[in-house]
């Protein structure tokens, strides 16, 4: 099944889950917790809402009021659970167009990189002209 044709295989819950190669390890009313079972990275797991809601732009109503709790707490998890001096939390969406945040614990000398690491170093930077009104734009801006 391609992941990019509906129906959505996050809405699928226990069925996508096989589909993508991961087991729901807790959910509430509105948010389910699942880890990958072939991702590199042991404890590599997702948050998703139930509802279906494609981009984080998109977030709103009782899942934007307890998205914050529900990562913290997840995150404190895995940490816990794999020993890692921390958990980094990314937002991508451009593979299944249901909002979900990918937990990757890091552990000392594992293969995760953070900050400059995660960028394509050989990638042109943008032009000047995509950057107008950008906070970065603004914070170097002498006017």
């Amino acid at each position: 099944m391609n992941v990019m044709t509906n129906p959505c295989l996050i809405c699928a819950g226990d069925v996508g889950d096989v589909e993508l190669g991961r087991v729901r390890v807790w959910e509430s009313d509105l948010w389910r917790v699942s880890t990958s079972l072939i991702a590199p990275i042991s404890g590599f797991s997702y948050v998703e809402p139930k509802r279906h809601i494609p981009y984080i732009t998109d977030l709103d109503g009782i899942e934007a009021t307890t998205l914050g709790t529900v990562l913290s707490s997840t995150s404190r998890v895995i940490k816990t659970i794999t020993g890692a001096e921390f958990v980094f939390v990314n937002v991508f969406g451009q593979r299944i167009a249901h909002l979900h945040f990918n937990l990757a614990p890091h552990v000392s000398g594992g293969p995760l990189r953070g900050g400059a690491g995660m960028l394509d170093a050989s990638a042109p930077p943008l032009p000047a002209d995509d950057l107008e009104g950008s906070p970065r734009k603004s914070a170097g801006s002498s006017t």
